[in-house]
């Protein structure tokens, strides 16, 4: 594949997944700039896997594995340096970040989807997604059924959460 069809798929890929690579890293990051490094450093990895892209899935599955892959490696990159500026946070605790309000039940979701270990933060991403249970067994590398298990296991405790802080 040479580069100008490998730019071509990107722009398309780009086009039609973008909301896959911002759900994804609004879902990993806890604040804006990680989430424009991540998503940077997700649409890096896509362009570099288009040459390996043959064909055996749809589009949208590739983009989803490569992105929660990377998402999950940058996650293990990040946590230490996370710990670092959660330090420095204590120190400079009056530095917020200022934007348009944002639904504080759609925020709560997030944290709490946040604190999930990758493989379930991915299991709720792609279940919010739409993403059948077959599309999201063929995305993860699992079986069908261990994605409705585990799914109905994040459902009961992110409604129990959610009864516990009145939300």
């Amino acid at each position: 594949m040479d580069e100008s069809e490998q730019g071509s798929r990107f722009r398309e890929w780009h086009r039609e997944h973008q909301g896959i690579t911002l759900r994804i890293a609004r879902a990993t990051a806890s604040n804006l700039h990680d989430q424009e490094d991540l998503i940077q450093e997700i649409s890096l990895q896509i362009w570099n896997s288009i040459p390996n892209f043959n064909g055996n899935c749809k589009a949208s599955t590739w983009v989803y594995r490569v992105a929660l892959n990377t998402a999950i490696s940058w996650g293990r990159k990040e946590k230490s340096q996370r710990e670092k500026k959660e330090d420095l946070a204590v120190n400079l605790h009056f530095l917020k970040e200022t934007s348009e309000p944002r639904n504080a039940k759609l925020e709560w979701i997030y944290d709490q989807i946040r604190l999930f270990d990758p493989i379930d933060r991915s299991l709720m991403l792609l279940h919010l997604d739409g993403q059948s249970y077959q599309e999201t067994a063929d995305i993860l590398g699992i079986s069908e059924k261990n994605v409705g298990v585990k799914l109905s296991r994040l459902r009961k405790t992110l409604t129990k959460k959610a009864n516990d802080d009145d939300i």
